[in-house]
Protein backbone atom coordinates (compact mmCIF):
# COMPACT_ATOMS: atom_id res chain seq x y z
CA UNK A 1 0.00 0.00 0.00
CA UNK A 2 2.77 2.24 0.60
CA UNK A 3 4.23 2.24 -2.83
CA UNK A 4 1.16 2.58 -4.25
CA UNK A 5 1.48 6.38 -2.46
CA UNK A 6 4.29 6.77 -3.36
CA UNK A 7 3.91 5.80 -7.22
CA UNK A 8 0.90 8.14 -7.16
CA UNK A 9 3.20 10.99 -5.49
CA UNK A 10 5.77 10.58 -8.38
CA UNK A 11 3.36 10.34 -11.12
CA UNK A 12 2.13 13.82 -10.04
CA UNK A 13 3.74 16.91 -9.01
CA UNK A 14 5.95 15.74 -6.46
CA UNK A 15 9.55 14.66 -6.55
CA UNK A 16 10.20 11.72 -3.66
CA UNK A 17 14.16 11.41 -2.98
CA UNK A 18 14.55 8.40 -0.83
CA UNK A 19 17.22 8.19 1.29
CA UNK A 20 18.96 5.04 0.18
CA UNK A 21 21.33 4.38 -2.68
CA UNK A 22 21.23 2.99 -5.54
CA UNK A 23 23.17 0.37 -4.10
CA UNK A 24 20.84 -0.32 -1.40
CA UNK A 25 22.89 1.45 1.97
CA UNK A 26 21.34 3.71 3.51
CA UNK A 27 22.15 7.43 3.41
CA UNK A 28 24.28 9.19 6.26
CA UNK A 29 23.17 11.27 8.23
CA UNK A 30 20.17 10.15 9.26
CA UNK A 31 18.68 13.61 9.56
CA UNK A 32 19.62 13.97 6.01
CA UNK A 33 15.67 15.24 4.48
CA UNK A 34 15.16 17.13 7.89
CA UNK A 35 18.75 19.16 7.11
CA UNK A 36 17.78 19.72 3.66
CA UNK A 37 14.18 20.83 4.47
CA UNK A 38 15.20 22.98 6.98
CA UNK A 39 16.21 25.56 3.98
CA UNK A 40 12.72 26.68 3.19
CA UNK A 41 11.45 25.89 7.24
CA UNK A 42 10.10 28.72 9.50
CA UNK A 43 9.95 28.39 13.48
CA UNK A 44 6.57 29.07 15.03
CA UNK A 45 5.70 28.60 18.51
CA UNK A 46 8.56 26.87 19.08
CA UNK A 47 7.84 24.06 16.70
CA UNK A 48 9.85 23.91 12.93
CA UNK A 49 7.38 24.37 10.30
CA UNK A 50 8.17 22.99 6.96
CA UNK A 51 7.22 24.14 3.68
CA UNK A 52 4.73 21.95 1.47
CA UNK A 53 7.45 22.52 -1.19
CA UNK A 54 10.35 20.74 0.56
CA UNK A 55 9.84 18.74 3.23
CA UNK A 56 10.64 15.41 4.83
CA UNK A 57 8.74 12.26 5.03
CA UNK A 58 8.94 8.42 5.53
CA UNK A 59 8.04 6.22 2.46
CA UNK A 60 8.99 2.26 2.11
CA UNK A 61 10.70 2.49 6.03
CA UNK A 62 13.20 5.06 4.38
CA UNK A 63 13.61 8.92 4.90
CA UNK A 64 12.82 10.67 1.97
CA UNK A 65 12.85 14.44 1.09
CA UNK A 66 9.03 15.13 -0.66
CA UNK A 67 10.28 18.04 -3.29
CA UNK A 68 7.12 20.07 -4.74
CA UNK A 69 7.97 20.05 -8.87
CA UNK A 70 6.59 24.00 -8.29
CA UNK A 71 9.95 24.57 -6.34
CA UNK A 72 11.52 25.07 -9.75
CA UNK A 73 9.51 27.67 -10.86
CA UNK A 74 9.43 29.71 -7.60
CA UNK A 75 13.60 28.86 -6.43
CA UNK A 76 15.41 27.49 -9.66
CA UNK A 77 18.40 27.10 -8.00
CA UNK A 78 17.56 25.42 -5.15
CA UNK A 79 15.85 23.26 -6.84
CA UNK A 80 18.49 22.35 -9.23
CA UNK A 81 20.58 22.08 -6.10
CA UNK A 82 18.85 19.20 -4.31
CA UNK A 83 18.29 17.34 -7.11
CA UNK A 84 22.18 17.26 -7.87
CA UNK A 85 22.85 16.82 -4.91
CA UNK A 86 20.75 13.29 -4.77
CA UNK A 87 22.08 12.60 -7.86
CA UNK A 88 25.96 13.16 -6.09
CA UNK A 89 25.16 11.15 -3.57
CA UNK A 90 23.44 7.97 -5.99
CA UNK A 91 20.15 8.68 -4.24
CA UNK A 92 17.12 7.16 -5.61
CA UNK A 93 14.76 9.41 -6.99
CA UNK A 94 11.14 9.27 -8.33
CA UNK A 95 8.77 11.39 -10.13
CA UNK A 96 11.61 13.42 -11.91
CA UNK A 97 11.31 14.94 -15.04
CA UNK A 98 12.68 13.47 -17.89
CA UNK A 99 16.44 13.88 -18.15
CA UNK A 100 15.73 15.04 -22.03
CA UNK A 101 12.80 18.06 -21.38
CA UNK A 102 16.01 19.47 -19.66
CA UNK A 103 18.24 19.02 -22.59
CA UNK A 104 15.69 20.13 -24.74
CA UNK A 105 15.42 23.81 -22.74
CA UNK A 106 19.38 24.30 -22.70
Amino acid sequence: MKKDVADKTAAGSKVVIEGITEDGQLFRPSDWAERMSGILSTFRNHRIIYSPLLRPSIQNEHKCLVLDKSLKDSNPALYEHILEFAHKNKLKICGEADPSDADQKK
